[in-house]
């Protein structure tokens, strides 16, 4: 692993660019790791504001000062949507965030989880242990470090919850191909009956939701019956994010009580309940308008990137 700096540091202060006509600055205390793995750059800093912060390929994914609102959001909604969910396959998330909330649910038996970078993981262990909890350690887990597609395909196992925690698909990621349509079918074979699959679908800002958000949920549609689409804020990403869950059986979006929640959680989670369920639902009327519109899908033949 190469540990030359990756991202340019001046006078201790992290700028991130949002889009080509957009950044955010965040003033650094340190860099506690920059280099580059097989697949991408990394950078593991902390800063007074954000606490400590995984950046790949120049794109925060996380920090420890809200991390749980994005993962709580992943993957508390599609997991209370199911009666039951036992078996649960994770595509990335490499630092073990999504993992721990996945395992905080008391139904769940066994994890696969998949993420292709096996030194993000380690890197993870060693400098994010506020994220994963030690969920690495947990005896439920099958971890694997290949590519998420060519598993599923290759594996006749189906799941009853399929959460996919991946990188943005820009144009020279690693992940561009696990937003198509051809992918989602996958995904869909590899669900048991009444199975539910999650995916985080991008920033949901005003500025760009169209790039991405809407063709990804569009396409998502094209292959299940159930689509819905919710986002949240969040803070160290700079603007709203964006999720959507289908499922080829009907889907009730209301909201789980937040009895249900405290009977199927371990732990007491502390961004997602009812009411934030009811905000989360309930996106602007200039999304809705936007998905109505949308005609585009994203498939291997013609990817759509985000920028």
């Amino acid at each position: 692993m190469n540990e030359k700096l990756s991202l340019n540091y001046s006078s201790n202060w992290y700028t991130e660019y949002l889009s080509p006509q957009q950044t955010v600055s965040i003033k650094i205390r340190e860099v506690l790791f920059s280099g580059k793995t097989k697949y991408q750059t990394v950078d593991i800093v902390e800063s007074e504001t954000y606490g400590r912060s995984l950046i790949l390929d120049g794109k925060t994914q996380s920090t420890e000062k809200d991390e749980y609102i994005y993962h709580e959001s992943l993957v508390s909604p599609a997991m209370l949507f199911h009666d039951n969910p036992v078996s649960v396959f994770i595509a990335g998330g490499g630092e073990g965030a999504t993992l721990r909330e996945v395992l905080n649910h008391r139904t769940v038996t066994t994890v696969n989880m998949v993420d292709l970078d096996e030194e993000i993981v380690e890197l993870s262990k060693l400098y994010l242990p506020k994220h994963h909890k030690g969920a690495f350690e947990d005896p439920r887990l099958e971890l694997h470090h290949t590519d998420a597609r060519a598993y599923l395909q290759d594996n006749e196992r189906k799941y009853d919850v399929i959460i996919l925690d991946l990188v943005d698909p820009l144009e020279e990621g690693t992940a561009y191909q696990l937003y198509t349509k051809e992918f989602y079918e996958i995904v869909k074979g590899s669900l048991r009956k009444n199975g539910i699959m999650v995916t985080q679908s991008g920033s949901s800002d005003i500025t760009n939701f169209t790039d991405c958000y809407v063709p990804i949920v569009h396409t998502i549609g094209t292959v299940f019956n159930h689509v819905s689409n919710y986002q949240v804020n969040i803070s160290g990403f700079g603007m709203p994010w964006s999720f959507t869950v289908a499922s080829q059986s009907k889907i009730d979006t209301t909201g789980p009580s937040d009895q249900k929640c405290e009977s199927r959680i371990y732990n007491q989670l502390k961004f997602y309940d009812y009411e934030s369920h009811v905000h989360m639902f309930n996106v602007p009327k200039y999304v809705r308008d936007e998905l109505k519109a949308e005609t585009r899908i994203n498939s291997d033949a013609n990817p759509i990137f985000m920028t």
